[in-house]
């Protein structure tokens, strides 16, 4: 029954508070014993902070090719799109560990979706985050 349920985790719950006191005891050598951290519910903070520790691969998508990204490219300014929720410090720890290379600055350019129309048929061509990046004189990312 629901009802008694509670009770039943009450007492689990105690038991593991005593274990915890036992564990906290000072060890022969003098220093207390370490306490095992508790795991947080928040799933979506656990996984923010573990992306905070090195790189992640999903902070841009591909490199973003055209004339005036090609006239970029010969300043050591590379232009990427980027997802809707990267900022710029993802964006300078995703390409410094993918290309290996010393990033100076990062701007972020956000696109607007666009309206189409084709005969009848009328939509939007997507809008999208581009991201250009520069980098240090004397390197060069090999994208084109």
């Amino acid at each position: 029954m629901a009802l008694f349920d509670f009770l039943k985790k009450k007492k689990a719950i105690e038991k593991a508070r005593e274990t915890d006191k036992k564990s906290e005891k000072v060890s022969a050598e003098g220093k207390p014993a370490e306490k095992a951290k508790p795991i947080k519910a928040d799933s979506q903070q656990s996984r923010r902070k573990a992306s905070l520790g090195g790189f992640s691969y999903n902070a841009i998508k591909n490199p973003h090719i055209s004339e005036k990204a090609t006239a970029l490219a010969e300043k050591n300014q590379y232009t990427f799109k980027t997802l809707a929720g990267a900022n710029k410090t993802e964006i300078k720890k995703t390409v410094e560990g993918i290309y290996g290379v010393d990033v100076l600055s990062v701007n972020i350019i956000k696109i607007p979706a666009k309206k189409r129309r084709i005969g009848k048929t009328k939509g939007f061509k997507s809008g999208h985050i581009k991201a250009i990046v520069k980098i240090k004189e004397g390197q060069v990312i090999e994208i084109f």
